[in-house]
């Protein structure tokens, strides 16, 4: 046989773009359509429906950016198409195929209810089926001309990205607004030739069944008449029919579908932008589960739910419908898909308590898994976490990004630091927009790292990165491909299913222990420093106010405990840690907006917290300290002076009634307070840093060296800094001055001013306190750099072969080395409140207040010893999506704790994190209460203290332990406690604790082990 391959491919391909495709629809009549441009910001539709409307034609542009313009579509069904399918079809001008970043709207009914939406890929509106011929339209339609803000593919910045600077020319032509009749069975021809069409093209050049599709497709396409394609559909499928009912392979894969929409709670658009992408989306989703009984959607995200049950009614109940038949599957449980690295240890455990119990109390459904697609590698702490609020599967997809090395598993175990394992699975079709092509169902096979110990994975398909989900030529493909020779078997299910179907067939899958390291987007640990330092400041902010107001509602008569404000102020603080707006990847508008946001949660807290500490007894000026260790430290008073006093853990004491230890000294340019002497050089870095109790210097050179590196990756400026920013770079080596400001014998302090760059400047106060050898840097940048980061180091005479890092509830180790591509690969790596090095006997930690990006190296001298040093990333300066992202104003604090072992660096690092409070409380005069709960046990740390979320007035307390050992301990209340419980996240009563003959709690903690006790008061207290 010849081999005529070109000609028939290119024979398919032509007939199939320029003829069936366009004969879909068959004869159309356009709409009569008139337009009003909302002023400003969106309006509700009873006022959009009282707006005055004037005619618009065809043709015309409209929509300046983030503007929202309202269109009248009226016609008449004509009468000569009774009995055929209609529908509306509706281009606003669409300027690609991605439907989360451009323009959108959604389709309302005369009577306010939302109807469909439509986007680039999903224009239909659907009239009648069967029509009567007749019917009368009438829509109002919402539309958002929101800009396209990667259009120029990263080449240059944009102003698009903020109201404030985008401009008002329209952006889009609107092309079409029509009632057309869908001819069903050219459409079903077009997607006959599609699926058969792109398995022909995957399949191998010498595969019997590419050549049997490619002649059963030219032998179809004999018989289409190009005059009449309508007429002619029906004998070309006829054709191909053969070909399509040609059963899988038995040992063929089985993917298992999903549908998905990955609407991203703010990106490339405000917040504001997602509450009408959510109407839109879940319009969509919800009108094809009544076209296709078999169609499973799996949606996350409880704000989202939140956002449409409030605003848009009509759709909330058609959710709610779908629930109860099994088509909308809730997952994820948790508040928003949140970044996976940033949030705190209790922020993340509040993500799965939100999530999961809005799903329980609106749909009486617990979900069972972890649904992270996207965000930007994983913490190790996640899988103890999952567990402990019910999970029992992890999914992810993200990790197929990595630019270096190739994850090995698609399915397996993930361990984290505790030794808890969860079920997961990466699907290994690399996306989480799938629609079924035949490259992606190509690509999940050839991927699939499981071959040959496992036959299935899962595919969420759907348009995403924005919102617009599944479509119905997508529940085709996979109609067809359900049971397809040459393809995989696909069979749309509930994420559940596939988990258990995969357990039971892979139970003794790999195990990957610790942390999920995305090999790319390793400069979301560092971009948009003030979103970065809102969120930090709002979870020490939040501990505090629930620790004060827990002591109140105990011990304050009349006092009454603000469960509705901490409630909604945590989800304000949940919702930013989302995986766009949390890591600095988003527009102008939405990291302006997070950082007034975190202003007006701070502004709140402040007023919960000093209204339980005013709530408390107690003589006199009294020190609140809110950390779970013990304090002895200075304090500054309300005048400013300075103050030693001593704290216990959780608890509060009379301001000043320590004796003061040791003064610090001042001569020249040293600092010295028998604990640590400091040396700051002529141009501002430390010149040595000597540790008096061990009597070893910690510096093997320039401390605190500020480096301005050269920082333009290849792609993704906001998410990304690649490897070769260190090959170019200055030294902050000229300071403008370096003076002596503060010389007291609690606190000696020494100013070093720079300018550098494009008209930056920095300050920093380098701060020694007397009793601790806490070297403190109080940072103050006035920031206007392009394309740079900007770094300070710390060069240290130790050889360690690890650093450690702290996580949430606990910490994880990472090589120094770089013996293999996966630790050269992590060149830059995230961190919470400290990083420890150490070789045995000594280590250091450099702790922070605001910052997660790192990077530790280490290098051999020519004395032989080993410099190992660690480099805080303090601020970037991308420039695409936000063009001013970083510029401005900068202030916060980091530290260098010089003889620190790990309990050391974590008990600081609450320290720095939450400073003690100096207050007056206007209670009840005398003693102050005792703190709420006390632990006696070296590692068991307390995380977090407050009411129930039942409001049964049972304390909740959560502890973890932080050092990486085994601990035991004793814990104690403040109250007359009648019984001790061990919980879930969730609060639910698991078993009752262990207590001893004193009748206080006793704990046994794992290494990391995470444990939430509820404790009962006795009546009457």
């Amino acid at each position: 046989m010849h081999d005529e391959r070109r000609r028939i491919e290119e024979r398919v391909e032509r007939l199939h773009n320029q003829r069936i495709k366009p004969a879909v629809y068959a004869v159309t009549v356009p709409l009569a359509v008139e337009a009003w441009q909302a002023p400003g910001e969106p309006v509700p539709f009873e006022e959009a429906a009282a707006a005055p409307y004037k005619p618009f034609a065809m043709g015309t542009p409209w929509g300046p950016p983030w503007g929202t313009t309202w269109f009248r579509m009226r016609g008449q069904v004509p009468a000569e198409w009774a009995g055929r399918r209609v529908e509306a079809v509706i281009d606003l001008g669409f300027v690609g195929d991605w439907p989360g970043n451009q323009a959108e709207a959604l389709v309302h009914l005369t009577d306010g209810k939302p109807l469909k939406a439509v986007n680039p890929l999903n224009q239909y509106v659907p009239i009648a089926n069967p029509a009567a011929g007749g019917e009368s339209i009438d829509y109002l339609v919402e539309a958002a001309s929101n800009p396209d803000i990667l259009a120029n593919d990263f080449a240059a910045p944009t102003p698009l990205g903020d109201v404030l600077t985008a401009g008002d020319r329209p952006l889009y032509t609107f092309r079409r607004a029509d009632l057309a009749v869908l001819d069903e069975e050219v459409w079903h021809l077009d997607l006959d030739i599609q699926v058969l069409r792109e398995l022909m093209l995957e399949l191998g050049e010498h595969d019997p069944r590419r050549h049997e599709i490619m002649h059963a497709l030219d032998r179809s396409l004999d018989l289409l008449d190009l005059d009449d394609i309508a007429g002619s559909a029906a004998d070309v499928r006829a054709v191909l029919q053969p070909v399509l009912a040609k059963p899988a392979h038995a040992s063929a894969h089985v993917i298992s579908g999903v549908g998905h929409a990955h609407i991203d709670s703010a990106w490339l658009w405000p917040i504001r932008e997602t509450k009408r992408k959510t109407s839109r989306t879940f319009s969509n989703v919800t009108s094809l589960a009544d076209e296709y009984e078999e169609f499973v959607f799996a949606c996350s995200q409880a704000q989202q739910y939140e956002w449409v049950r409030d605003n848009y009614p009509h759709v909330w109940a058609r959710i709610q419908e779908s629930v109860k038949k099994g088509q909308w599957a809730p997952v994820g449980g948790m508040w928003v898909e949140a970044d996976g690295n940033l949030p705190g240890g209790e922020a993340i455990a509040r993500q799965l308590i939100h999530g999961k119990r809005f799903f329980i109390e609106h749909f009486g459904i617990e979900t069972k898994g972890v649904w992270l697609p996207d965000s930007f590698g994983y913490t190790a702490a996640y899988p103890q976490l999952a567990k402990l609020a019910g999970n029992d599967w992890f999914l992810t997809q993200k990790i197929s990004w990595n630019q270096t090395n190739k994850f090995p598993h698609h399915t397996f175990w993930w361990e984290g630091i505790d030794g808890t394992r969860i079920f997961t699975h990466f699907p290994p079709v690399d996306t989480y927009n799938a629609r079924f092509s035949g490259e992606e169902m190509s690509r999940a096979v050839r991927n699939y790292s499981e071959k040959g110990g496992a036959t299935r994975s899962l595919a969420p398909f759907g348009w995403g990165d924005g919102g617009g989900g599944p479509t119905r030529e997508i529940m085709e493909r996979a109609r067809r491909l359900k049971n397809l020779e040459g393809s995989p078997r696909v069979e749309v299910e509930h994420p559940d299913a596939f988990f258990a179907k995969a357990r039971e067939e892979y139970p003794d899958a790999p195990v990957w222990v610790g942390e999920l390291y995305l090999e790319l987007h390793r400069a979301t640990y560092t971009s948009q420093a003030r979103t970065k330092q809102g969120n930090r400041r709002s979870e020490h902010r939040l501990r505090e106010a629930e620790l004060w107001a827990t002591t109140a509602a105990l011990h304050a008569p009349g006092y009454a405990y603000p469960y509705e404000r901490l409630d909604r102020l945590w989800k304000t603080v949940l919702l930013h840690q989302f995986h766009d707006i949390l890591p600095g990847s988003s527009i102008a508008w939405v990291h302006r907006e997070a950082e007034a946001e975190y202003a007006r949660v701070a502004a709140e807290l402040e007023e919960l917290t000093s209204e339980a500490v005013a709530a408390l007894g107690g003589d006199g000026t009294r020190v609140f300290n809110t950390s779970p260790f013990d304090r002895a430290e200075v304090v500054r008073t309300a005048d400013g002076a300075p103050a030693y006093t001593e704290v216990p853990a959780s608890g509060s004491a009379p301001l000043g009634v320590a004796g003061p230890p040791r003064p610090v000294t001042v001569s020249g340019r040293v600092l010295d307070n028998g604990l640590v002497r400091v040396e700051v050089a002529e141009d501002g870095t430390l010149s040595s840093v000597y540790d008096l109790r061990m009597q070893r210097e910690v510096l093997a050179d320039r401390g605190n060296l500020l480096r301005l590196h050269t920082d333009l990756p290849n792609y993704w400026d906001a998410w990304d800094i690649d490897k070769h920013y260190k090959n170019r770079y200055t030294d902050l080596l000229e300071p403008d001055s370096v003076t002596v400001v503060e010389e007291d014998p609690l606190l000696g302090a020494i100013r070093v001013e720079r300018s550098f760059g494009k008209g930056s400047k920095i300050t920093q106060t380098v701060t020694l306190r007397a009793g601790s050898p806490r070297i403190d840097f109080e940072t103050d940048i006035d920031w206007h750099e392009a394309e740079k980061i900007l770094k300070a180091g710390f060069p240290v005479d130790i050889r360690a072969p690890h650093s450690s890092a702290e996580i949430q509830f606990g910490h994880v180790q990472r090589p120094t080395h770089t013996n293999t591509s996966w630790e050269a690969a992590r060149f830059e790596v995230s961190g919470h409140r400290w990083v420890h090095i150490g070789e045995p006997g000594y280590g250091v930690a450099v702790i922070n207040d605001s910052t997660y990006g790192h990077d530790v190296s280490r290098t051999v001298r020519e004395d032989g010893g080993t410099t190992t040093t660690v480099r805080l990333s303090l601020v970037r300066a991308p420039r695409v999506p936000d063009p001013g992202a970083d510029q401005g104003r900068h202030r916060f604090t980091y530290s260098l704790l010089p003889g620190a072992s790990i309990a050391d660096a974590v008990a600081e690092g609450y320290a720095l994190n939450l400073p003690l409070r100096v207050a007056d409380p206007a209670g009840a005069s005398g003693p102050a209460p005792e703190p709420v709960v006390s632990v006696d046990g070296e590692g068991v740390t307390v995380e977090a203290v407050k009411l129930a979320d039942d409001a049964s007035g049972d304390v909740v307390v959560r502890l973890y332990e932080s050092r990486g050992g085994r601990a035991q301990g004793v814990l104690r209340t403040g109250f007359p406690l009648a019984r001790a419980q061990v919980t879930d996240l969730l609060e639910r009563p698991l078993a009752d604790a262990e207590r001893d003959a004193d009748g206080a709690v006793t704990v046994a903690l794992r290494p990391f082990q995470i444990l939430t006790l509820r404790l009962g008061r006795a009546e009457g207290s």
